[in-house]
């Protein structure tokens, strides 16, 4: 049926603030920036990575009330949104690197199964992780 997932989304408070930190911060590149009218369709990825694009979204109309927006972004606040997670061939000099540039850190990196993890969060609230896998 289905071949790929193209779009993920996150909703943001501020998309100008959103471009500053997942390109200014975490060098993603934005793909599509778009004013639609309604809506303005803003979208990043990993450099060189197109396929996977993840859209910064405001809460608001025209698939939500503004009562229902407002809920959406004390929900964003809370962190309680969702996660992005991001890999890195390596985690300790990717987190040495934001952490000068000032990024709000969850956890620091940890030994896992799986490798080598740690976590942030964006101006908002959003949670990122990222994660060094471990080699076979």
């Amino acid at each position: 049926m289905f071949n790929a997932i193209t779009h993920s989304q996150l909703y943001v408070l501020d998309q100008d603030e959103a471009v500053d930190f997942y390109v200014g911060k975490l060098g993603l590149e934005v793909n599509t920036d778009i004013d639609l009218g309604f809506m303005r369709w803003l979208t990043v990825n990993v450099p060189g990575a197109p396929d996977r694009q993840i859209l910064l979204e405001l809460p608001g109309g025209p698939q939500m009330s503004e009562q229902t927006a407002e809920q959406v972004r004390d929900l964003v606040t809370k962190g309680a949104m969702g996660t992005v997670i991001l890999t890195t061939s390596d985690c300790r000099k990717t987190y040495d690197e934001l952490l000068v540039k000032g990024v709000e850190f969850t956890q620091e990196p940890v030994e896992q199964p799986y490798g080598v993890d740690c976590g942030i969060r964006d101006p908002f609230g959003n949670h990122i992780r990222f994660t060094e896998p471990k080699t076979a």
